[in-house]
């Protein structure tokens, strides 16, 4: 397939705002279009699998100066176009128009040999890695009409501004190959690749059906709602398995014999970041196949549970692994099994993953790693004394799950339920900031938040913070953004949606000066929620379910 076609069908929907008229539009370029799994990836603004270890590596810097040498200007004049035009990929397009004409010779740039050229890139290494990466993109803007370069600029940065998210892409496979929506709904929570489901589809829906949980393939987590209290979440289901809920990073285990990988939240693959819980789960369970699920928690020398932010260190870290995993000890603490020795587990109901989770551990394991303790309970007053050990011990709460329940990959129902004391906060992306003055006027010193719109797959702005924000924290997210600033003008920056800020505040308020509509009162960092991607921040919904809350209305 000409990529042309791929940029022709993409700037068609950039002018459509039904999510009916998307999902046909996009239905019939899937019925006809080759390399399937590639452009079904590349419609929602992906290019690999969410849990691929390929990845680019190329943020606005390195893009910009890919950009620069095809187009033959200055990098400050790229920044400049994005300063103007607000876009990376109609500021590219706007140079590529300008630049010299194409190479004589150059053939018609295809979706094939762009996604070659990003495999390309993603496996360039060595030292010099960053002048490879930008010789390579800048070959590909040197083949590709301005209208391409829009998209393939676009893509790089993984946000194609077309207003496609995963629920309009699963409802176009649905249309495209005559399957129903939630037949592709489960292959994607259990594959977590709309591209393989794409293909799969086109064989019928008897194919669609078999794909199921495989090694080395996160599936989407199965997330928790809040609850107001303990006594509630009883008299909502009757009996309950009560496990602590602790203030730590969940991960997923891949285990094959003395293989293992590890997933976060987010998929991503953090088995090198953690090689202290590969050794404790080489050496501790018993399971030769399969797929486990727990948290990690960092514990202190007293005991208690070390800061979240303490975890996420462990989690992002790239070298000196091993002298950071001194500093930080981790403990691990199972609380689910998806999979084992060649069975899915997961329309298994909780009692029995349960019970064959409990088996998971060999005799002589250490210390460092335990299967979470559960209480199965509908007495009220065992759950209260429950839930308040779990909070003198330090941790968060308690989670309350049905024991008749199944595995539901990356839904969050009513069979798992979160009770904690603390006050509702709102994870929230973060769009963009403002450069600090004095003392810090080299560091940003506020950052601008929003807020989910699903349906539209946009982010709606809600306010600003920089309350809550320490000195040290101030480098450290300076540092943490630096390579995800699209453009800064005078004193405003913007940033490439990809980081999650837990924000907590005093009152959501109305807002017009905002287009979520509301306004946080005094908001401030809680902290930075590494472990969840722009996917998992909070929708406009649940913002206006918090505010309704705090009204009394329901």
């Amino acid at each position: 397939m000409k990529f042309i076609e791929f940029a022709e069908i993409c700037e068609k929907l950039e002018s459509v705002t039904s999510n009916l008229e998307m999902a046909r539009i996009i239905s019939k370029f899937l019925k006809s279009a080759d390399n399937l799994d590639i452009v079904t990836r590349f419609i929602e603004g992906s290019i690999f699998p969410a849990w691929s270890s390929e990845e680019l590596g190329i943020g606005p810097s390195l893009l910009y100066d890919a950009i620069a040498m095809a187009t033959g200007v200055k990098k400050r004049q790229v920044k400049a176009g994005v300063r103007e035009l607000g876009d990376a990929g109609l500021a590219c397009e706007k140079l590529c128009e300008k630049k010299m004409q194409r190479p004589l010779f150059a053939g018609e740039l295809t979706v094939r040999h762009v996604y070659k050229s990003f495999e390309a890139i993603s496996r360039a290494g060595g030292k010099a890695s960053q002048k490879k990466k930008t010789r390579i993109l800048a070959d590909l803007f040197g083949s590709a009409r301005p209208k391409e370069a829009r998209y393939i600029a676009r893509l790089v940065l993984e946000e194609l501004r077309i207003g496609v998210g995963e629920g309009t892409v699963r409802d176009a496979i649905a249309q495209a190959f005559d399957v129903s929506k939630d037949e592709v709904e489960r292959a994607y929570m259990l594959t977590n690749d709309l591209g393989l489901v794409a293909v799969t589809a086109k064989k019928g829906a008897k194919e669609l059906r078999r794909l199921d949980i495989e090694l080395g393939r996160p599936v989407k987590m199965m997330l928790a709602q809040v609850a107001k209290d303990v006594e509630s979440t009883i008299e909502e289901m009757g009996e309950v398995a009560l496990e602590y809920k602790y203030d730590g990073a969940r991960v997923q285990i891949h285990k094959t014999n003395s293989d293992i990988l590890l997933y976060s939240r987010r998929l991503e693959n953090i088995t090198k970041s953690l090689p202290d819980v590969v050794d404790m789960l080489k050496d501790g369970v018993s399971f030769k196949q399969a797929i486990l699920e727990g948290e990690v928690i960092a514990i202190g020398e007293d005991g208690k549970p070390r800061p979240f932010q303490d975890i996420l260190r462990r989690f992002r870290r790239k070298y000196e692994v091993k002298r950071i995993a001194r500093e930080i000890p981790l403990h691990l603490s199972l609380f689910d099994v998806l999979f084992l020795d060649g069975e899915g587990l997961i329309h298994e109901p909780l009692v029995e993953r349960r019970r064959i989770l409990e088996k998971s551990l060999k005799k002589d394991h250490a210390p460092m790693i335990e299967v979470s303790p559960q209480t199965i309970t509908s007495d009220i007053s065992v759950a209260e004394r429950i839930y308040k050990g779990a909070i003198s011990a330090g941790h968060e709460g308690v989670l309350a799950k049905n024991p008749k329940s199944m595995y539901t990959p990356g839904k969050r129902g009513k069979n798992w339920l979160k009770v904690k004391p603390v006050a509702e906060t709102l994870d929230l992306v973060v769009v963009g900031g403002m450069w600090g003055e004095g003392r810090r006027a080299n560091l940003i010193g506020s950052y601008s938040l929003a807020c989910r719109n699903p349906t539209m797959d946009s982010l709606l702005d809600i306010g600003r913070v920089g309350t809550g924000i320490t000195d040290e924290q101030l480098v450290e997210l300076t540092e943490l953004f630096k390579d995800l600033v699209l453009s800064d003008v005078e004193m405003d920056i913007q940033i490439k949606p990809e980081i999650v800020f837990e924000i907590g505040y005093e009152e959501i308020q109305r807002s017009s000066n905002y287009k979520s509509g509301f306004a946080l009162r005094f908001p401030r960092l809680v902290r930075v929620r590494e472990d969840k991607s722009v996917k998992d921040a909070d929708t406009i919904e649940r913002v206006r379910e918090l505010y309704k809350k705090q009204k009394g209305q329901t």
